[in-house]
């Protein structure tokens, strides 16, 4: 029982030491981090960030043609008389089986397509 407690008083001496240990090293962090900016200065900085962004959208830009998954699956079935089945849409547009489906069901939903027949898609 003796040994026990010696044991145990070994080990919270090197706890209390630890402890102080690791306040120190804290301490020394807290001295070496940056100050923190004030609330104030970071308003004013948004501030200006708004008038900048404000003066660069009074520059007319033109707009770009971003072609969407859906865009280039109206496309395809577009291009074809009698309505594009499954694997030439796969092959004209690069998509996946998942990826395909999901646009066409999303398309058939909308209202722009519909199925003509299992598999063949039309523009309505």
């Amino acid at each position: 029982m003796k040994k026990i407690k010696d044991q145990l008083k070994k080990i919270a001496k090197s706890l209390t030491s630890l402890s102080v240990q690791v306040e120190k090293i804290s301490k020394q962090m807290v001295a070496l981090s940056p100050p923190k900016k004030s609330v104030v200065k970071k308003r004013a900085t948004k501030k200006k960030a708004v008038k900048r962004v404000a003066a660069k959208k009074t520059v007319a830009k033109k707009p770009t043609a971003k072609t969407t998954v859906l865009d280039s699956v109206i496309a395809v079935i577009k291009r074809s008389k009698k309505g594009a089945n499954i694997d030439t849409l796969r092959k004209k547009t690069g998509l996946g089986p998942r990826q395909l489906s999901n646009a066409l069901y999303k398309l058939s939903k909308r209202g722009v397509i519909e199925a003509k027949a299992r598999g063949i898609y039309t523009i309505k």
